[in-house]
């Protein structure tokens, strides 16, 4: 048997020889003279070699030759080398984790320190008076900093919470759980929070979110880093973030607002999710990518009341790669009890919301068929509802994300095609995947972020204000496209190189363009980043600052104000008093109460008008000028022409609004001072943009 071995082997290796002869016939003519090494430290003439071979087979020497081989391929050198080699490979990726981490944390911490700098340069922050500083607070997010107050000035946290939940001094003639129509959460926990500090309630809470903001951007980060494989695309994508930072985010006009607590927790989501989808994790990663998914979900759920029409895009996205099978069942029935988990708890932590039971797409549409009246004209006027500028895709031409964004996404895109084909035809997804392979299209991670933007983009390019849901993933996918060797290796499989070795050329080209993309990016935008510090622009309102130290100061404490809602929000967060409605655009109760206020610079009798605040138990009503006298070229969106068309007081001629009623429109009528009006309304304050009017409990007819 041994013999038989070793005739075995000699015939496959010179077989193998004659097949290297015929192969490189050039190199064994120019070398036929030369020594050749013969493994144990013997050079001979490359001539004799047969000769040596065939001397060795007599006498019966092959088959102790045969137990020497045997003895050489034993593997006791080549384990060593292996364990060392794993062990200087672990090393090496070990110190990549750890410096990629810190460039992540590093770009959020920065970005955090970044947002405080500039906001107290727009502001004058720091040196404004608490008043001044809350007012800064704009498009009504300032109410939800009111009941963060609240919290603070409560005996304790448990007294503060109850009082909350029967909140009977925000609107008047109600009372609200203010926990479940505002979703308060991240008041409350702030609040609970703040008690073991000694920080400034004001900068704490801002400080909060810019916090969160951090953890945003670090989210992006790791995203970009675990599709790509480099945490380059990583600071590639924060940098593509800071840039565009108008389309990207809200945070720097409104603090307080609901997506700005929220869309950390989704991006943090979104990564975990793509982590979770990945084929090539260990069983202990994927478990942490669950988790994460899961506490993220339902914090995601909790504190912001549009989070599930988000969750159900993306549960859209995973119902694509589910229909074609490019993800494990077992991961998707997980992925489902995320969602079914998550939906309970925050159904009881919002105390039975029935919103959170139904379907997003059922609300929409029940809401779009029932609806032809001022609620929704109102709510399809709002600038997040109107399709989005040029500007936007010219900004982000001009950063150079958007050619690379189409780049990223057209390869994508065909490769995924492709494994959808392959998946159809009956063809196995490989979970083994090798650079040379040039498939990206096989990552479910890839897979599931190619869909994820395609709805996101789509929505984005209808409504405005989804274009903060996806600009910052254009940013994180463009950067992770660029610096993955799998995309610029799938693009060379369909070219078919064979003059460069293609992943050769795919690991210079994933290096070569991030890097000179980031070095255009710094030479571009580093200086207008640093001159947005330096600049000191001056915020100062003088009219509402004065009409709000009057409130404070003349009117009575139990005084329920009526006017526009964000004007309201500020009443509510700087005195304190009561209100008859709120900026909130979920609860359709207010939206109606919005309505009704809204009436004051509508073509109405001063009865009618009367009748409508008495109704809602108003004191005092404020009326805005810069509401009044709205000129908007849009004409068919300013707040007297959807009340004229809702009150049956428009009339269309050629495609132009004309309105028509037998009472003039109040806003205007009413500063004339003469009866009836001034029956029914006293003016106690005024300035250049605000008249106060009381309205009279006993009615005198004057004539």
């Amino acid at each position: 048997m041994t013999e038989l071995r070793c005739r075995k082997t000699e015939t496959l290796e010179g077989d193998k020889e004659e097949e290297e002869r015929q192969n490189e016939p050039a190199l064994h003519s120019e070398h036929d003279n030369e020594p050749v090494n013969t493994g144990d430290g013997l050079s001979v003439p490359s001539g004799g070699a047969d000769d040596s071979l065939q001397q060795k087979d007599e006498g019966g020497e092959k088959e102790d030759d045969c137990h020497k081989q045997d003895a050489s391929n034993t593997p006791s050198a080549p384990v060593k080398r292996s364990k060392s080699s794993s062990t200087s490979g672990f090393i090496q990726r070990l110190v990549r984790v750890f410096f990629g981490c810190l460039a992540a944390v590093a770009c959020g911490m920065l970005y955090a320190v970044y947002l405080s700098t500039y906001h107290d340069r727009k502001f004058w922050f720091s040196t404004r008076q608490e008043l001044e500083r809350e007012i800064t607070f704009q498009a009504g997010s300032g109410l939800y900093y009111y009941y963060y107050k609240h919290m603070l000035a409560a005996p304790s946290f448990e007294r503060g919470f109850y009082e909350l939940t029967i909140d009977n001094k925000t609107v008047s003639g109600q009372t609200i759980n203010a926990v479940e129509r505002l979703f308060l959460y991240p008041e409350l926990i702030t609040s609970f929070i703040y008690r073991a500090t000694d920080i400034q309630p004001i900068y704490f809470y801002i400080g909060a979110v810019f916090g969160l903001q951090a953890v945003y951007v670090t989210a992006l980060f790791v995203c970009s880093w675990v599709l790509s494989g480099t945490w380059v695309s990583g600071m590639l994508t924060v940098a593509w973030f800071v840039i565009n930072r108008p389309d990207t985010t809200r945070v720097d006009h409104a603090i307080p607002l609901r997506d700005n607590w929220a869309l950390p927790y989704f991006s943090c989501q979104v990564t975990a999710l793509t982590g979770f989808l990945s084929n090539n994790i260990s069983s202990a990663t994927e478990m942490f990518c669950y988790l994460a998914m899961s506490a993220t979900t339902f914090t995601f759920l909790l504190v912001w009341e549009h989070s599930h029409y988000v969750l159900f895009i993306q549960g859209l996205c995973l119902f694509l790669l589910d229909s074609f099978d490019l993800v494990p069942s077992r991961k998707m029935a997980d992925i489902h009890k995320v969602y079914l988990s998550s939906l309970f708890l925050a159904y009881l932590f919002q105390f039975q919301n029935p919103a959170l039971l139904s379907s997003p797409l059922l609300s929409l549409l029940i809401g779009s068929v029932l609806a032809s009246d001022f609620v929704t004209n109102f709510l399809l006027c709002q600038e997040s509802f109107q399709t989005p500028g040029q500007d936007l895709f010219l900004r982000l031409t001009q950063a150079s994300v958007l050619p690379f964004y189409f780049l990223v996404l057209s390869i994508c895109l065909l490769s995924t095609l492709q494994t959808i084909y392959r998946r159809l035809s009956g063809q196995p997804i490989k979970t083994n995947l090798r650079l040379e392979d040039g498939q990206i299209g096989e990552q479910p991670e890839v897979v599931y972020h190619v869909f994820h933007t395609l709805f996101f983009g789509g929505l984005a390019l209808l409504f405005d204000g989804l274009k903060f849901l996806w600009t910052p993933y254009v940013c994180m996918f463009t950067a992770f496209g660029v610096c993955s060797p799998e995309l610029w290796m799938t693009v060379f499989k369909w070219l078919k190189l064979k003059s460069i070795h293609p992943v050769v050329l795919s690991l210079i080209l994933s290096t070569a363009v991030p890097t000179i993309i980031g070095f255009s990016l710094w030479r571009e935008y580093c200086p207008r980043v640093l001159a947005e510090l330096s600049d000191l622009p001056e915020f100062y309102d003088p009219d509402t600052i004065e009409l709000i130290s009057w409130i404070k100061s003349q009117a009575p404490v139990a005084a329920v104000f009526a006017g526009s809602p964000q004007m309201l929000g500020k009443v509510k967060l700087c005195s304190g008093s009561a209100v008859t409605s709120l900026p909130l655009y979920s609860d359709i109760n207010l939206l109606r109460r919005t309505e009704d206020n809204y009436q004051i610079y509508a073509m109405r009798s001063a009865e009618d008008i009367y009748k409508i605040l008495t109704s809602q138990k108003t004191n005092y009503v404020i009326i805005e000028d810069s509401i009044c006298n709205e000129l908007s070229l849009n004409k068919g969106c300013r707040i007297k022409d959807l009340l004229d068309i809702s009150n049956g007081h428009a009339v269309y001629d050629k495609g132009e609004i004309y309105s028509f009623s037998k009472h003039g429109r109040f806003c205007h009528e009413i500063k004339m001072n003469y009866s009836p009006y001034t029956n029914y309304f006293t003016r106690v304050f005024w300035n250049r943009s605000y008249h106060v009017y009381k309205v009279n409990s006993v009615i005198s007819f004057q004539y």
